[in-house]
Order: C-alpha cells, then structure tokens, then sequence
C-alpha cells in the first residue's frame, strides 16, 4: 500500500515516538517491545556517559592547569571537538528509539584538511551545542540510566525470588530483614513487588527516555533561527499574495481582452456572411465565411473554459461547495459530493477548489474509475477534503509534478496532502488546510 505524505506537517517537529506509543495503548505498551528498548537505550547510555563525563574532566582540568604553557589550550579545544563525534554516534544510537532520524547540523566537510575542519568546527554553533550534550550525559543522562538500571535488576531478582529460595534450600533467604522466608510459596509476594517494580521501571524508563530524545532533539539537530523562520513565513505569504494578484491580472486580461475581440470577430464574420449570402455569386465565399465564424465560436467556448479554469466566478459567489458541485456536473465519471464548509478564506477555499479539480482529472484521465466520492468539513481550524475513486491505483506521488505542484501549494498556507493508493485501488487523496489561510 501506498501511504505517501508528500510534505510533513509544518506545525512543529514530529512527537516523540515512545510517548506516542504510550499514549496510543498504554497497557499494550508494558508487553512491547518498547520499555526494552527504553532500557537498552538507558543502560548504554550510562556505559557511555560516565567515560565521557571522565575524559572531559580530564581534558579540561588538565587545559586549564597548563593553559600557561600552551598545551592546555590544545586539551581545550579537543575536549569542545569531542562533543562532535560523540554526536554522531547519539544521533545513531538514538534510533534504538526514535524512527525519525535527528539530520546531521553541520557542514560538509569533504576533502578538507584537518585545520579547515578544526576552523569551521570551532565556528558552528552546533559544534558548542554538542559539547553541551557531551556535559549533561554522564552526570544527568547517565545517572538516570544508572537509577533505571538498578530498579529494574532489583525487580528481577525480587521476581525471580521463589526460584532462588527453592534452588539455596535449605538455606534461608529473607525478603525483609529478620524475616526468613519459609518456602517458594512465601517467596510469591517478593514476585509481586517485582512485577509492581518492572511496571515502574518500564514508564519510568520510557518517560527519560522521551526526555533525552527531546534535549538530543535540540542539541544534537539541525536549528533554524527564529528571525529566519519568521522571514520564510513572510515570504510564503507574499509568494501566495503575487501569485493570486497575477491569476487575477491573467483572467482580467483574457476576459477584457482576448474574448471580447472574439466576440467582435464573430459579430463581423455574422454580418459578412449576411452580405455574402445576397449575392449570388458568392456562395463560396459564404461557407468559408460561415465556416470560419464556427471556429471563431469554438475558439470563444474554449477561452471562456480557460478562464472559468483560472478562477470559476461561481467560487467568488458562492463558495467552495457551489463550485466543486458545478464540476461534478461535468465530469465525465459520476461524483458524489458532500461538502459541509462555510464559506472560507479565499486562499483557502481556493487552494481546496484546485486540489479537488486536480483530482478529478487525474480520475478521470489515469484510474479508469466508474465514480468518485467528495468529502469535506471544518473540523476546528482545519479544512478537511477527501477525495476517493475505485479505480485500479497505483498512482505514485513522486512520478510527476502535478500532486507534488498541489502539495507545495497546499504547504504554502501551512497544510498537508496525503496520498494513499494501493495496486487494485481505491485512490484516496486528503488534503488538510488551515481555515484562517
């Protein structure tokens, strides 16, 4: 099946994967493969971070006391790169529980030499960030990987208790001090508290681990600056403004310009086939005449289809339901359209009108559809339209330009457009716009 989502939401980054999971199914959790993997994640974690937490005390101990020499200075500045091969090799490990990779900050540095490298290292901003990453590991991370840890083989032994005694009888083994426990069967309270103990290690577990995959998140990833964020959504928006304005430019001319010289040429063609026709020699002349005022009525249905395509005027009256219901009409393959929308932003009810005849099209002329279901409501802010045909499918979102054209389109007012279709059908297209565009 193919469920492609040819742009991520661009409201923020995508949730942490293990509090997804908990939240989804909180007890299916506790029989998953996740607090395994929480754990695993852990545990090497504070294998790894205490070393580090040690050559770094080492390093800069060390750099500080000779810095008067030089050399320290040399210990400095290797303890600040250190962070950035430790970076990568978190960046990996953090795959053990979150599926969305953290891209790599920095530059490409293919072919340089080591002094260019250790320049532009020292330069980004990423480089610091990692250093900062590589301090928090052993003494935060590390120790709470450290807690986990004995938690959980505490649990373990207290579950595995009735074994133990059975296997040292018939020496005793007291679960509370000055208390021997008699026999397995008394043991089975100890397994209790175990499995009550795996249960707090597992959520425990997987909380720290949801909260180190958000501070690697935003250490050890790529940033975009703020001002800069803020400047590519003026953009966006001026990009959407400019392109309304010239569609705008486009239909008036084509309406005021082209079509009425149309209009005019069929009139005149009209009367001089009427002065034709009243001499007698002239037949011929007549039909080419009458023959050519035909083409000139063809060419005028054609613009006016043109400029309906480019804006219908029923979308400027009557909204995004009127003008998709206008469509359906004409369609070739039968639809079904249920659209319970107000009238909108004209950006957006735009945008969704567009997407909506694209997909049809595509209907129409790829997946030998026999009909075609149209769905819309506002769901809190959101637009929501879903387009379904039982057609063969098949279609790939990657093969041409014109479903990414509509999701780069619908990305400029911040939505998304989701494609799902499976060899044998059916194609089902969603596309989701904020309603204040």
């Amino acid at each position: 099946m193919s469920d492609s989502a040819l742009l991520p939401d661009p409201a923020g980054p995508p949730p942490v994967a293990v509090l997804a999971a908990i939240r989804r199914r909180p007890l299916r959790f506790l029989g998953s493969w996740w607090p395994w993997r929480c754990w695993a994640y852990l545990g090497s974690g504070f294998l790894i971070g205490y070393p580090v937490l040690i050559v770094l005390v080492l390093l800069l101990g060390f750099g500080v006391a000779l810095a008067v020499v030089g050399i320290g200075l040399l210990l400095l500045v290797g303890a600040v790169v250190a962070g950035v091969p430790l970076g990568a090799l978190e960046r990996w490990r953090l795959r053990w529980v979150e599926p969305e990779p953290v891209p790599d900050p920095h530059t490409s540095l293919a072919g340089a030499g080591p002094a260019a490298w250790l320049r532009t290292r020292l330069r980004e901003r990423a480089t610091w960030r990692e250093f900062a990453y590589a301090v928090l590991l052993g003494p935060v991370f590390g120790a709470a990987g450290f807690a986990v840890a004995v938690l959980l083989a505490f649990a373990l032994i207290l579950v595995a208790t009735p074994a133990i005694v059975w296997a040292i009888a018939p020496d005793t083994v007291m679960l509370i001090p000055g208390r021997p426990v008699s026999g397995p069967l008394e043991a089975l309270g100890g397994t209790a508290v175990g499995l009550a103990g795996m249960l707090v290690a597992a959520y425990a577990g997987a909380l720290l681990a949801a909260a180190q995959v958000t501070i690697a998140r935003l250490l050890l990833g790529p940033r975009v600056e703020a001002g800069r964020i803020l400047e590519l959504t003026r953009s966006r928006v001026r990009l959407v403004d400019a392109f309304e304005a010239e569609r705008r430019r486009i239909e008036r001319d084509l309406h005021d310009g082209a079509q009425q010289q149309l209009v005019a040429l069929s009139m005149t063609l009209g009367l001089a086939e009427l002065e034709l026709r009243g001499i007698p020699r002239a037949a011929g002349a007549a039909a080419l005449v009458a023959r050519g005022r035909g083409e000139a009525k063809v060419a005028l249905e054609q613009l006016r289809d043109l400029v309906r395509g480019i804006h219908p005027q029923v979308l400027t009256d009557h909204g995004l339901a009127a003008a998709v219901a206008e469509v359906a009409l004409r369609h070739p393959v039968p639809v079904t359209v249920d659209l319970d929308v107000p009238r909108l932003a004209e950006s957006v009810e735009i945008t969704a009108y567009f997407t909506v005849t694209e997909a049809l099209a595509n209907a129409a002329k790829h997946s030998g559809a026999s009909r075609v279901d149209v769905v819309g409501k506002v769901e809190g802010d959101r637009l929501t339209l879903t387009v379904t045909d039982d057609g063969r499918g098949g279609a790939d979102p990657g093969a041409g330009a014109g479903l990414a054209g509509l999701a780069d389109r619908v990305a400029m007012l911040k939505g998304r457009l989701v494609v799902s279709s499976p060899v044998g059908g059916p194609t089902r297209l969603r596309v989701e716009v904020p309603c204040s565009g």
